[in-house]
């Protein structure tokens, strides 16, 4: 288990879950490795020294941007990573979920859906029919995705989001909790309200893109 923060005990308890242990727990907030009740303690350069053949990994992080800096770092092929179903989350048998994703308890990901890798769906998160999640994406709790969405790669949908069928969300976009997206957005946007509309940082002003 890659990182030690709230995200993480969250995903510690669904690994046990779903039968698997965990067998130790790294994160750069350690000096030193300690062995605590049968799990080893230690930093992120530990992994390679406690990683054995028939072990897999969960990158347990939150941030999208930090995930995917973790798994770069590692440079483990993708079949070493776990992917972590609660038992509780309701998924299509149609439907793929990527390698080191983790899909949270009373999630649904419905027919045909495409979740990618390293992306986290999170508690009762809702995945309707021919949506694709880019990797290292995160789908907040209650956030509802309607059908033929496509999000791009780190993309943040906030808590109680909804959005409308057909629309895209570019590249490490931001869409802030409780907006309905009505419109597709581009990348690198960060969108609030209901309708969602962008907020241009720079000019600090609200834009809305019709």
């Amino acid at each position: 288990m890659i990182g030690n923060g709230g995200h993480s005990k969250v995903v510690q308890e669904m690994v046990i879950r779903q039968g698997c242990s965990v067998h130790g727990i790294l994160d750069d907030k350690y000096e030193s490795e300690q062995n605590i009740d049968g799990i080893v303690y230690a930093p992120l350069t530990s992994i390679h020294k406690i990683l054995d053949e028939e072990m897999k990994v969960v990158v347990a992080i939150g941030e999208n941007m930090v995930r995917k800096h973790v798994v770069s770092k590692l440079k483990l092929p993708s079949e070493r990573y776990l992917t972590v179903i609660d038992p509780t989350a309701v998924v299509s048998n149609s439907a793929e979920v990527g390698y080191g994703t983790v899909v949270m308890p009373k999630a649904v990901i419905n027919a045909d859906a495409q979740i990618h890798d390293h992306c986290i769906i999170n508690t009762g998160a809702v995945i309707e029919h021919d949506n694709s999640v880019g990797d290292y994406s995160h789908i907040s709790p209650q956030a509802t995705l309607t059908g033929n969405v496509t999000i791009d790669e780190g993309v943040h949908i906030g808590a109680g989001v909804t959005i409308i069928p057909g629309v895209k969300i570019g590249e490490w976009s931001i869409i802030g909790a409780g907006a309905t997206v009505i419109r597709s957005f581009p990348a690198h946007s960060k969108a609030v309200g209901t309708p969602a509309r962008i907020i241009n940082r720079s000019l600090g002003v609200v834009k809305d893109i019709m």
